[in-house]
C-alpha cells in the first residue's frame, strides 16, 4: 500500500483515516510524509494489530476489493453485508459518498465482523 502512499491509501489501511484524508488531498504531504512514512510504517503496523480483532475475515482482501471494487459493493459482500453490498452496487458505491465513508470505517467493520463470526 505504501507504493500509493501519496494517496494516503496506506494511512487508511492501518486505521487513520484523518491523516489519510490529508495525503490525499497534499499528494502525501508533497511527498515528504510519504518518504517519512516509510520508517513509520512497522510501528503503524504493530499498532493496527493490537487495535484490530483478527478472525475469519480478511482485512487485506476486504481493502483491495474496495479499493479496485468498491463503487460495486463488492468490499461488503465478502464480510456478510449483503443487503449493503446490493446497494452499493445498484446506486454506485451509493452515489461515492458509501465507499469514501467506507475508507474511512473499512477496519473497524471488519474487526466488529470478526468479534461476532470468530
Amino acid at each position: 500500500m505504501w507504493i500509493f502512499g501519496f494517496t494516503g491509501s496506506h494511512r487508511f489501511y492501518y486505521g487513520k483515516p484523518v491523516s489519510g484524508t490529508i495525503w490525499f488531498f497534499t499528494l502525501g504531504l508533497l511527498g515528504i510524509g510519504w518518504l517519512v512514512d516509510l520508517f513509520l510504517i512497522p510501528g503503524m503496523d504493530r499498532e493496527a494489530d493490537s487495535r484490530f480483532a483478527s478472525g475469519r475475515y480478511d482485512y487485506n482482501v476486504a481493502w483491495i476489493l474496495l479499493t479496485f471494487l468498491g463503487i460495486f459493493g463488492v468490499h461488503r459482500m465478502v464480510i456478510g453485508k449483503w443487503i449493503s453490498g446490493l446497494i452499493y452496487l445498484l446506486t454506485g458505491g451509493l452515489f461515492l459518498i458509501g465507499v469514501l465513508y467506507d475508507f474511512w470505517t473499512l477496519n473497524e467493520q471488519v474487526s466488529e465482523r470478526n468479534r461476532i463470526y470468530p
